[in-house]
């Protein structure tokens, strides 16, 4: 993990359209889209990654529960 964003999302909202909403809040922010989300192994299921669009989703067990780590390039 490099530059990011660390996002926290706890509500009852499909994971998929939490990453759509912080890469909408990131884009319209910093007129940049995230490369990769990082998120805590709990939160995928029974996988180590995942694509969602264009944004690579990686299990990381350093980014607690419930939070998204956007990385960025600035």
């Amino acid at each position: 993990m490099k530059q990011g964003i660390l996002w926290f999302d706890d509500s009852n909202l499909d994971f998929y359209e939490k990453i759509n909403q912080a890469v909408e809040y990131i884009q319209k922010k910093y007129h940049k889209a995230p490369r990769c989300c990082f998120v805590h192994p709990s939160m995928l299921s029974s996988q180590l990654e995942s694509e969602h669009g264009k944004i690579k989703v990686q299990a990381d067990s350093s980014v607690l529960p419930n939070h998204f780590w956007l990385e960025m390039i600035f």
